[in-house]
């Protein structure tokens, strides 16, 4: 067995174990495209670890290009598979290669651009990613932008940013009891999260008047104002969704934009999912009004096809970002630092991320990543149309992003999604609408067609009668009793 010699690069053996991991994911992604494989799988922790032999890997090491081939082979069974027809689940991308080959880049070079002596190519294309997006958004020259790991940590940044103008004092004085953050419940949790983060507490989140489907009802947001500075509070910012996570939904940007800029709040938009349809000349329009918005969230590993993590904060006004951050540390922070981003992220040693999202505009153009938004939008559009012409199926909305929601019958609609798990034929989730749980599709890979959506109507039909249901209640209690038996009650 091959023991570690204190060799820090074997180029030989680099060449070769590339080779071989290249080869695994070839064929990983074209079954996977093809559907010839389950969409997800899911082994418990303990055996899945005995099959990949986790621990004998740990302790002794040892492996070569050829037993990591082995390897990769059983890591890739199991898990969920974006690039599958099947796979209409989660809100993460099918990526594309050059994204793919963009992170191989990273992870050889290793070049943490926040500093931009580290990394200047990287960080130079990041520059021009975020003077791209910040176009798009009708923010301009005049706008600031900054790519960070994930939306959850965008919008921390951006209500950093809304807290600095509210509180200019706050990063050394701590954050002033009275602000509020206003939202919609159908909100994403990181803003709730965020604010805890913030200092404000979860109290400070204060939920606005919607209509049945979670949008924000712009008529009713005086009151909601009121409500507000009755309760002795200001807003530190208004955030509203482009689209909602749950539903796909989009407010209307243009009427909260108004009323946020005849009162002085801060407009924040969420539109990590679906500021995309920006690129999309027949969806663009659901952005109406963005352009007001002091603050902006776009994730590119969402609808622009990059793998994770690529998200984008973008301000209105370029000071505003750089207000959120008072950072101070001699060893980093000193001199010229016109080309750093350091000082308005959280994060320092940051990753290649605008290289992931230049690649794929590279090879595909802004007109391609385009067309694929307006194909997965239409896809979740046409499973709508094929569902409502189905007994038994209702849908509470037409869909206007690639997110769609529905019912099937009066049962539990966890379990059939849980009996559609079981076996790995579809990968899907579930949200409630006004209290109620419903189905949720969410249409990712360019590999969904019409055959895939008849063949989802027809299953979710043929095993929703009470005893699949009762049989997938039956293992979905079994998976619960498995995690609080060996992870812990959480």
């Amino acid at each position: 067995m091959t023991q570690y010699s204190g060799v820090t690069w074997d180029v030989d053996e680099f060449v070769r174990a590339a080779a071989a991991t290249v080869e695994e994911l070839a064929v990983h992604v074209d079954e996977s495209r093809r559907g010839l494989t389950p969409v997800l799988g899911r082994r418990p922790p303990s055996e899945l670890a005995e099959r990949l032999g986790l621990a004998r890997w740990i302790r002794e090491g040892g492996m070569t290009p050829e037993s990591h081939a082995e390897f990769l082979a059983a890591y890739l069974a199991e898990g969920s598979r974006p690039h599958h027809p099947a796979s209409l689940g989660h809100q993460i991308a099918a990526p594309d290669f050059p994204a793919a080959l963009a992170d191989l880049v990273h992870g050889v070079t290793n070049n943490p651009m926040a500093v931009y002596e580290m990394g200047a190519a990287a960080a130079t294309v990041e520059f021009e990613v975020v003077r791209w997006m910040l176009g798009k958004a009708g923010f301009g020259e005049t706008g600031g932008g900054v790519l960070t790991h994930g939306g959850s940590l965008a919008n921390l940044t951006a209500l950093l940013a809304a807290r600095a103008a509210a509180a200019p004092d706050a990063w050394a004085e701590g954050t002033p009891g009275d602000l509020a953050l206003l939202v919609p419940e159908a909100s994403h949790y990181s803003l709730a999260r965020a604010a805890a983060i913030l200092g404000l507490g979860e109290r400070a989140v204060l939920p606005l008047d919607a209509d049945p489907l979670g949008r924000i009802d712009v008529a009713r947001l005086p009151a909601a104002l009121d409500r507000v500075r009755r309760a002795g509070r200001r807003p530190m910012a208004l955030v509203a969704n482009a689209c909602a996570t749950g539903t796909g939904l989009y407010d209307d940007l243009r009427g909260v934009g108004g009323f946020c800029a005849a009162n002085g709040i801060w407009f924040h938009v969420d539109g990590a999912h679906g500021a995309s349809a920006l690129l999309s000349e027949g969806h663009r329009h659901l952005l109406d009004g963005i352009e007001l918005a002091d603050s902006l969230i776009w994730d590119a590993h969402k609808m622009l096809r990059t793998s994770g993590l690529a998200a984008a904060v973008l301000t209105r006004r370029r000071d505003d970002l750089d207000a959120a951050f008072r950072q101070r540390a001699s060893y980093l922070f000193y001199g010229a630092q016109d080309f750093d981003s350091a000082g308005r992220t959280v994060e320092c040693a940051k990753a290649a991320l605008g290289l992931k999202i230049f690649l794929n505009l590279a090879w595909r153009g802004e007109r391609g990543l385009g067309e694929y938004v307006a194909g997965r939008y239409a896809a979740a559009r046409r499973l709508w149309e094929l569902g409502r012409e189905r007994p038994g199926f209702v849908f509470p909305y037409e869909p206007q992003s690639n997110i769609v929601c529905f019912r099937y019958g009066t049962g539990d609609q966890a379990a059939i999604r849980e009996h559609l798990m079981a076996d790995g034929s579809f990968h899907l989730t579930s949200a409630e609408i006004g209290g109620v749980r419903h189905l949720r599709v969410t249409v990712m890979s360019p590999s969904t067609d019409d055959k895939t959506l008849e063949a989802l109507l027809a299953r979710i039909a043929g095993t929703a009668g009470a005893e699949t249901v009762n049989r997938a209640s039956a293992q979905a209690g079994a998976v619960r009793r498995w995690r609080t038996q060996t992870l812990g009650s959480t």
